[in-house]
C-alpha cells in the first residue's frame, strides 16, 4: 500500500468520526465533517495527480 492509500483510509476514518451523531457532538453542527471533507477532496486531488 502506497502512502497516499493510507493516507486516504485514514481521512476517511476520520470523517466517519466526526458525524455529529453522539449526544455531546450534536451541537457542533456540520463545522468538523465540512473541515475533513474538504481535507479529503484536496488529498484526493493530490493523490490522483501524482504527488503524494
Amino acid at each position: 500500500m502506497g502512502l497516499g492509500t493510507i493516507l486516504l483510509i485514514i481521512l476517511l476514518l476520520m470523517l466517519v468520526g466526526a458525524l455529529p451523531a453522539w449526544p455531546h457532538s450534536r451541537g457542533w453542527g456540520y463545522g468538523p465533517t465540512g473541515g475533513l471533507g474538504l481535507v479529503l477532496v484536496i488529498v484526493l486531488v493530490l493523490v490522483l495527480l501524482g504527488y503524494v
